[in-house]
């Protein structure tokens, strides 16, 4: 196990042939979307939150830093950024995950096609990444801009690409094969899985899936009550109402119809109970109430943006910010007391797009609100904004250090503390 900063490295695909096939793949589609189990031995755990103090042996956490998977083919790797109180960008280290970074077929820009890939459990002070490759997920401890105490698990599927966690429980989707999500309670010595958790998507996809056929991301509810995945193709957004012990409490996903065609990410206003899903294939947001037997009500149809192929979707106070793929921009959105969403601006760009920055993917907002930090897989670039009273978005600094442009496989997965 080693956890000393590594220098980044380039992997190269495996044969020239299998490149030039994959350019001329890339060129020819258009994006319509971003994006073996351990033995389950573990008993389940309560999800309520949790403080830091609960899990032995917890760090201070995560403090002023940006957090970015490298999702590199030959050997994962998590750069770390410490951010300035100006929101300003300095590399800080990289670290090896102990597991492969994925390339889902023909992604154009997003070698995972999901959000939710790497994400940071405040209550425990753990970093929580995909190793799409290996079919494994990757814990740290986290010390300010430090990660120590690394952790590999099999994801209990193939093809991890998203997490999400409440209180002491983690679940991850695994987007290959038939996908599904499985279980883990969060402890001092990283995940372990939970019996009984694992559950099918009831997907068709191969190993290694298409990515526009993959499940987009898996997210809870605010409450905990219900786990939530979005499926590209097969336009769902499913449901699984879950036990208080940490478990699904039905034996199959609660399948919803999309408003809105090819569901890709899951955020939720700021009280908690209505959830908005970003639409890739018209770039457009539904607002859902997602009710008690895991069937969803349409709070507000939806709301186009005017750009293309918006896949990620993150809120910073009364203000979301979508990334739009297809031409490299970010939508502002603003929801009113009501409830009722709508764009910042008539043309539904939150900042000017910018040459230097393109390929925009996953983004990720600081607990404070104040930043938005943007993945440009194109450039291999991090570019971040300051939150402006009225949404707009005021670039503060380009992150590249050690970032590479999306060429065998690119990063995914950002964030922001």
């Amino acid at each position: 196990m080693n956890n000393t900063p590594e220098h980044h490295r380039r992997t190269s695909r495996s044969a020239a042939g299998r490149k030039g096939h994959r350019a001329k793949s890339r060129t020819r589609r258009i994006m319509i979307g971003g994006g073996a189990l351990a033995a389950a031995a573990a008993a389940t755990v309560a999800v309520t939150v949790a403080s830091a103090s609960q899990y032995s042996g917890s760090a201070p956490g995560a403090d002023h830093a940006v957090f970015v998977q490298g999702n590199e083919l030959g050997g994962n790797t998590i750069h770390v950024f410490a951010r300035g109180d100006d929101g300003t960008l300095n590399a800080s280290g990289t670290y090896a995950t102990g597991g492969k970074g994925g390339d889902q077929v023909d992604a154009p820009t997003d070698s995972l096609a999901s959000q939710g890939s790497l994400v940071y459990d405040d209550a425990s002070g753990m970093l929580l990444a995909v190793n799409a490759g290996s079919g494994t997920v990757t814990s740290f401890r986290v010390e300010g801009s430090r990660l120590k105490d690394r952790h590999v698990v099999s994801s209990g599927g193939e093809f991890p690409a998203s997490i999400a966690v409440h209180g002491r429980v983690a679940y991850v989707m695994n987007a290959g094969g038939r996908g599904s999500v499985q279980g883990f309670s969060i402890s001092g010595e990283g995940l372990r899985p939970l019996a009984g958790s694992h559950r099918s998507l009831g997907l068709n996809n191969k190993d290694i899936p298409l990515f526009s056929s993959s499940p987009g991301e898996v997210a809870f509810t605010p409450d905990g009550r219900d786990l939530i995945v979005t499926t590209k193709s097969a336009n769902t957004v499913e449901v699984l109402p879950m036990r208080r012990n940490g478990l699904p409490a039905v034996a199959a996903p609660v399948v919803n119809r999309s408003a809105g065609a090819v569901p890709f990410a899951i955020t939720f206003d700021a009280t908690g109970r209505r959830m908005l899903v970003a639409e890739a294939a018209k770039s457009t947001v539904t607002t859902y109430k997602v009710r008690h037997d895991g069937t969803l009500k349409v709070l507000q149809k939806p709301l186009p943006n005017g750009q293309e192929t918006l896949c990620w979707l993150e809120r910073a106070g009364d203000h979301f910010y979508g990334g739009n793929t297809g031409n490299s921009t970010v939508t502002g959105y603003r929801m009113d007391r009501h409830g009722r969403l709508s764009l910042t601006n008539d043309v539904g760009i939150a900042t000017p797009p910018s040459a230097k920055s393109q390929g925009v993917i996953d983004l990720a907002v600081t607990r404070d609100e104040r930043f938005v930090y943007v993945q440009n897989a194109v450039s291999g670039t991090v570019d971040g904004f300051r939150v402006r009273t009225d949404g707009s978005l005021a670039k503060i600094t380009t992150a590249s250090t050690g970032l590479s442009p999306f060429g065998a496989s690119g990063m995914e997965g950002i964030v922001a503390v």
